[in-house]
């Protein structure tokens, strides 16, 4: 049956169809995206399997959404980003919902807490679409505090609809992107020498279970990811806070998030 919105997303997408390649594309891009799911601002994404994502569109909502977006997100916190997540589990072209595929504790996270309390966002829409091995796009559809609303089940079906639009668009558009060099990024690794210059001394189980933490995995859900038992994680847990001297979340936060800017 038809429906109103689908004349105003049908032309829409014409109109993003005839600004690809051309100046006004994000501007096109962005009127298909409120089209589609009303959002209060949109950023677009390039993922790396090394180095930082690269910004391609932001058009912002509130002002608070995007203002720690370089020193603090793209400096090293997008590792503890679902949205990475999907990047680095190689998650296919599709539109997918914060919420959906956010680990189970991640709102008590740290990194939602002190990250996106600061942001003002309510809830996210992503589109994903991988453009090449290692080198992969996030279309994100923000709600913020400009309209202080979650998305509703029409905006997620929407977009789920599109969303095979939203990647032809986005490949048309970004097709032939650098995806710059180097093997997929091992973060514990990384995150094991930075602690090391701190004269922490961690083992590879203990980054790993640091990290899951801190991107709000439950000990259960840790647990379940590393094939062991709940009482094994804790054990981890409270080794890795005493290799680092602290006693709380909130202070593993506030340490290592530094360390994951290198």
């Amino acid at each position: 049956m038809f429906h109103p919105a689908d004349s105003t997303q049908e032309a829409a997408i014409a109109e993003a169809i005839g600004a690809v390649r051309q100046k006004g594309f994000a501007a096109a891009l962005w009127g298909l995206c409120r089209s589609l799911a009303r959002p209060d601002n949109l950023i677009v994404l390039a993922y790396r399997d090394a180095g930082p994502p690269v910004v391609l569109v932001q058009r912002p909502g509130h002002p608070q959404v995007f203002q720690r977006l370089e020193a603090t997100y793209l400096a090293g916190a997008y590792r503890l980003d679902p949205f990475f997540a999907l990047h680095l589990n190689r998650a296919g072209d599709g539109a997918y919902r914060l919420r959906d595929i956010a680990p189970d504790a991640f709102r008590r996270s740290r990194y939602f807490v002190d990250y996106f309390g600061g942001t003002t966002l309510v809830d996210e829409i992503v589109f994903v679409v991988p453009l090449a091995e290692g080198l992969s796009l996030s279309l994100c559809l923000g709600r913020d505090a400009t309209s202080g609303r979650a998305f509703g089940v029409a905006d997620m079906a929407a977009c789920v609809r599109f969303s095979p639009v939203v990647s032809a668009l986005a490949r048309a558009e970004w097709q032939g992107l650098d995806r710059g060099t180097g093997p997929l990024e091992d973060t514990p690794a990384l995150l094991i020498h930075a602690a090391r210059q701190q004269g922490i001394a961690l083992s590879p189980r203990q980054a790993t279970v640091g990290l899951m933490i801190l991107r709000g995995h439950s000990t259960p859900s840790i647990a379940l990811s590393l094939g062991v038992s709940p009482q094994t994680v804790k054990v981890f847990r409270k080794q890795l806070y005493a290799r680092c001297r602290i006693s709380s979340q909130a202070e593993l936060f506030s340490l290592m998030l530094p360390l994951l800017k290198g």
